[in-house]
Parts: C-alpha cells; sequence; structure tokens
C-alpha cells in the first residue's frame, strides 16, 4: 500500500458511517453473543488462540457476524481477505484462491478467506470452494442472514462449524449507545451531545436487536439537532422519534421469520389464544405478508383444529379469504382479524384429520376390497342382471332417514374412522351417531 492508498483508506474509515466505525476491534469490546463469545465458549478461546477453523455465522442483520469477521482480521496471524457474494464474480474468487496458495506455499501462512452474504453464492460458486477449504488452503468464514441448512451446500456446511447469533438485547443496544456517545476517537464524543435515558430506551426498543440501525439513528440525531444557547446537542424522546420512523421488524418472506411466525400464528389459533394469533397476524401484516397467504391459512386451521366441533369455523374462515381478497388492505386487517380469533375462540377437534388420516393408511397400505354390490352404480343398461345395486335401501324412507344397511366394504365392517370429539357441536354429532347405532331409531318417529 502506497502513501495515496493509506491516505484514502485513512479518510474512508473517517467519513464512514457510526456503525462501521464503532465495530469492536478486539474481543473484550464485542458486545452481545456471550452464547458463543463468552470467554469459557469455544468461539472465544479458537479466535483468542488463533486456531480458528471454517465457520459460518448465521443470524438476522445487525447481530455482529461482519464484527466478528473483523475481530478475526484483527487477531489472526494469517492474511485476511474478504468478499461480498453479493458483487463478487468467478475471478474474484479464483484471485482470492490464487493469493491463498502463493501465500502457503511462501510463506507457510494460511488466508482467513470472510465472505459476506455467502448465501447470495450460486451452488457452482459454493461447490468451488470445497476442495480449498477441504485442504485448509482457507479457512472460510461465512455470514449469512439465512438459514444455512436451506441456502448453504452441505457438503461447505459439514467442513464447517454454525454459530448462529441472536438479536442484541436492549441493554446491549443501550450499552453500544452510550459507548459511541462518549467514544472521542470513533463515535460522537466531540460533538458536545446528550441523550437523554427516554431517547436511549426508545432507540434500543425500536431497533428491535439491529445494532446498525441504533447506531445510525443516533448519528443522524446527533449531525441534525441545533445545538441549544449552551452549544449543548441534545437528543430527547421526540428527536429520536423524529430518527427512527417505524420499527424495524425482521421477517423475511423467504426465510427462517416468516415460517416461524406463521408456525406460531397457527398454533396460536389451534391453542386457544386470541390474542396470540391476532398478533402474529399483526406481525405478518405489517411486514407486508400477502392476505391471501395467512386467509390460506387460517381456513386450513378451520379445517385441521376445528373441524365439526364449530363447523361454522370454516365458514367464517371462507368468507373472509373471500372478503379480504377482493378488499384488501388496510381494511382486509379487520376481516383476518375476526377470522383469526373465531378460529382461535372456537371448541377444538381434530377428528376430521384423524380420520383421514386412518382412511388414507387403509388405501394405501391394504388390498381395496370391492364397493358392496348394494352400493353400486345401477345407472345403466344391464347392472340389474349383474346384481349392481339390488337390495339399496334410499334412506330417505326409514325412520330418520336412516337405514341400518352396510356402506363399509365386507373387511372393514366394523371399523371406526370417523370418531367425534366430546366438545362443540360435534359432542352433538356423537350422540347422534351413539343413537342411531344403538337401534333405538327403528322405533323413533320422523
Amino acid at each position: 500500500m502506497d502513501l495515496f492508498d493509506y491516505m484514502q483508506e485513512n479518510a474512508a474509515a473517517k467519513q464512514a458511517p457510526l456503525a462501521s466505525r464503532m465495530r469492536p476491534a478486539t474481543l473484550d469490546e464485542v458486545v452481545g453473543q456471550s452464547h458463543i463469545i463468552g470467554k469459557d465458549k469455544l468461539l472465544y478461546r479458537a479466535i483468542a488462540a488463533d486456531q480458528l477453523r471454517s465457520v459460518i455465522f448465521y443470524g438476522p442483520p445487525g447481530t455482529g457476524k461482519t464484527t466478528l469477521a473483523k475481530v478475526i482480521a484483527n487477531t489472526t496471524k494469517g492474511a485476511f481477505r474478504q468478499i461480498n457474494a453479493t458483487s463478487a464474480g468467478k475471478k474474484d474468487m479464483e484471485d482470492a484462491i490464487a493469493d491463498a496458495k502463493r501465500l502457503l506455499a511462501t510463506d507457510g501462512r494460511r488466508t482467513v478467506l470472510f465472505i459476506d452474504e455467502i448465501h447470495r453464492f450460486n451452488k457452482g460458486q459454493q461447490d468451488y470452494l470445497l476442495p480449498y477449504v477441504e485442504d485448509g488452503t482457507v479457512i472460510l468464514v461465512g455470514a449469512t442472514t439465512e438459514n444455512p441448512y436451506f441456502e448453504v451446500n452441505g457438503a461447505l456446511i459439514s467442513r464447517s462449524i454454525i454459530f448462529e447469533l441472536h438479536p442484541l438485547t436492549k441493554e446491549d443496544i443501550v450499552s453500544l449507545l452510550k459507548r459511541a456517545m462518549t467514544d472521542t476517537e470513533r463515535g460522537m464524543g466531540l460533538y458536545n451531545a446528550e441523550i437523554t435515558d427516554e431517547a436511549l430506551d426508545f432507540i434500543a426498543d425500536v431497533a428491535n436487536g439491529d445494532a446498525r440501525k441504533a447506531l445510525n439513528a443516533l448519528e443522524l440525531g446527533v449531525l441534525t439537532t441545533t445545538p441549544d444557547k449552551d452549544g449543548v446537542t441534545r437528543i430527547t424522546l421526540e428527536v429520536a422519534q423524529e430518527c427512527i420512523q417505524k420499527r424495524a421488524i425482521r421477517y423475511d418472506k423467504n426465510g427462517d421469520n416468516h415460517y416461524d411466525t406463521i408456525s406460531a400464528f397457527i398454533k396460536s389459533m389451534r391453542g386457544s389464544d386470541p390474542d396470540a394469533a391476532v398478533y402474529y397476524l399483526a406481525r405478518m401484516l405489517y411486514a407486508g405478508e400477502e392476505v391471501t397467504f395467512v386467509a390460506r391459512r387460517i381456513m386450513i386451521c378451520a379445517a385441521e383444529d376445528v373441524g365439526n366441533a364449530d363447523p361454522q369455523a370454516l365458514q367464517v374462515a371462507v368468507a373472509a379469504a373471500l372478503a379480504a381478497e377482493r378488499i384488501g388492505m388496510p381494511e382486509s386487517q379487520i376481516i383476518l382479524s375476526q377470522a383469526a380469533a373465531y378460529v382461535a375462540c372456537a371448541p377444538k377437534s381434530n377428528a376430521a384429520v384423524e380420520a383421514i388420516g386412518k382412511a388414507m393408511e387403509a388405501v394405501k397400505n391394504e388390498k381395496t376390497p370391492a364397493v358392496p354390490p348394494h352400493l353400486q352404480d345401477a345407472h345403466y343398461g344391464g347392472a340389474g342382471k349383474l346384481g349392481r345395486g339390488i337390495g339399496y335401501e334410499y334412506a330417505h324412507l326409514y325412520p330418520n332417514h336412516f337405514s341400518r344397511q352396510q356402506y363399509l366394504p365386507d373387511e372393514y365392517v366394523g371399523t371406526k374412522f370417523y370418531e367425534p370429539g366430546d366438545l362443540g357441536y360435534e359432542k352433538k354429532i356423537k350422540e347422534w351417531l351413539a343413537f342411531l347405532r344403538s337401534g333405538e331409531e327403528d322405533h323413533a318417529e320422523n
């Protein structure tokens, strides 16, 4: 690096956003993630001893994936090379590997290759790394916001240790903000600025575990607020509210947050908790989830978890789906809320699920018996001669519109596929079936 490059890099570092300037340089400066970088944890020991093996850091934005990579860069005696998968091409990969091979051959030093957003690499690009990770030419440090078990090749996964980073706690964010306010070299310490406890709490809360968002909001507040007559820049709650217009919600329609939230939504309806159901509904709609997707899940839950305990639940869910699709947001949130709350509050039964499950297993695994002759189709010439439909008893001609004739094939006579539960309307169904099967209906009047 020549003098010009050095001066340019220095200038860029000073002009970088606060979140970048405040990035920890050592392990002891890292805030949060104690479950993986506590002093007694494997990752801490490996980095401190410069004995790191290939790892993949997985977690939401702003939780410290790149920060840990930078700490590794400052700690390792090997070379450090960074590639961003969103912009890197094949030549970038080839150059990085070539340099790593040369350094290993001439100096005996290995290269730590940090690949940010590694899930952006396609299968071929990920496969290209395999032999060099395998033989130790490079130590891979990958960072991804997506679940690596879905987005990263299994071969790379098997050669790496996965570390999941959690969203920072509110206390962690407050600690970072206070550090940034007093740091005179990298932070805002030279701006003669003060921040109220209310503003600190608000920014830390709204940042929702994202340190980058919190620090960016703090910097914006300090740089855009006019000092008072005493020359002090005061960051009040009102200023903080202007700097963060909307809560940052972690929700990727193709990732973990999508599946976790919809899972919680369904389980809350199934568990008869309308408050939780409406809360998770709000999270999905706030994040821009399609109303048709949400409506489909409500309909499924109405059939799967409520069933005949309240047959009205499915009708409400279907009507809500049609209405929400035709009306659109924001009004459809009311319709979906009504349906979700109704399904959550309804009595529950999964008898229909168990019934079709048993029936499907029987059809799948056992020989398919013939339909009883008296139930077979008799609407064609010659059917009678073949014995089709002979002896069929038209139910409406009998008391209670019920005939005790056989409907199941001979092999399944007496088998119970549908067994009604004891809640809601299904209790009445159970009682009615018991009455019909008891034989008393033969003497009951219509």
